[in-house]
């Protein structure tokens, strides 16, 4: 399957993410967007299907039994924004609900085209629904909906599948405050967040056993490789899952087996690792179901309602802006 061409302006930002990265002393690190490319798009949808990776499941199992709820909570004439809707599929009992009350628009919003047109594919059957997408990142793609609402209409944000983990607590605050800046008041936010549960289940989660997670860590040097000019020895490098507890957060490394010197030649890049070096790829941040109203109310929303799965321990949690 041939790679869906990125417009030059991710392409560049791939290419000043990756020298920036790669740079940086003393960890070397790669932001987690970049995973999402086609194949790792394709390899994350394979993921959530895993036994030992129960985050998906849980969302869903929460927006089956409570999607009605959820829109019952909600004002009229909402319209549907969704930062990172991936194929969508977790998307659909919220979508199908608001639809039965009234015509709805949809506008995911992806960095990854591949994303997109299965989010499409995903969807498109649902009767009174209009999806637009935007290839954007999170922010740009929310202020181009935001500004383009019709007067009266209540934007209703999705940001699911615990997405909010991989930032740190702080900068989850900061971005949630900079969503708040684009709404009005009366907006709403529906966050998904992954809540704390036992190590042995955490790393197991990101570190499946027949490997699914290590390719789909492994696919970013890959990338680099496909569209940058690298020349990454990808057996080289092992996938590794370890929990920080300070943080609360399980991380996701890539560590040389070997000393080894890489070159990228679309950044004038030359790159050392030492043997056992890491490239910090991505951290996922777990929380107590009761941070969230506090997380919350530091970015101007009130958290009006929360609905949990216990099973594997997930919130979804409703975020009225004030």
């Amino acid at each position: 399957m041939t790679q869906p061409a990125l417009s030059p302006r991710f392409t560049n930002a791939f290419a000043e993410a990756v020298h920036a990265g790669l740079s940086h002393r003393p960890q070397k690190e790669l932001p987690s967007m970049y995973l999402y490319d086609e194949v790792g798009s394709a390899l994350f949808e394979v993921i959530t299907a895993l036994p030992e990776y129960g985050v998906t499941r849980a969302e869903e199992r929460v927006l089956t039994a409570h999607a009605a709820d959820i829109v019952a909570a909600l004002p009229k004439h909402v319209q549907v924004a969704e930062l990172g809707s991936g194929s969508g599929r977790k998307t659909r009992r919220i979508l199908e609900a608001l639809c039965k009350k009234q015509p709805t628009d949809y506008y995911p919003i992806e960095i990854s085209r591949t994303a997109l047109q299965l989010c499409r594919r995903e969807l498109g059957d649902i009767e009174r629904i209009s999806i637009v997408g935007y290839e954007r990142d999170y922010l740009a793609g929310l202020a181009e909906v935001s500004a383009r609402r019709r007067d009266g209409e209540v934007l209703l944000v999705l940001f699911l599948g615990s997405t909010i983990g991989n930032f740190s607590r702080l900068a989850a605050t900061k971005f949630l405050q900079s969503i708040r800046g684009m709404l009005k008041p009366g907006d709403a936010l529906l966050l998904g967040t992954d809540l704390l549960k036992p190590l042995p289940t955490l790393i197991a989660a990101y570190d499946d056993a027949i490997g699914v997670t290590a390719a789909f860590n492994l696919n970013l040097l890959a990338r680099i490789n496909r569209e940058l000019g690298g020349d990454f020895p990808i057996d080289a490098f092992e996938h590794v899952a370890r929990f920080n507890p300070d943080a609360r957060s399980i991380e996701m490394h890539l560590r040389a087996k070997r000393p080894l010197t890489v070159t990228v030649r679309a950044t004038d890049l030359r790159v050392e690792f030492r043997e056992g070096e890491t490239i910090w790829t991505e951290s996922s941040h777990k929380y107590a179901a009761e941070e969230v109203a506090p997380i919350a109310a530091d970015a101007g929303f009130g958290c009006t309602h929360q609905w949990r799965d216990d099973t594997w321990g997930f919130a979804e949690s409703l975020l009225v802006a004030r």
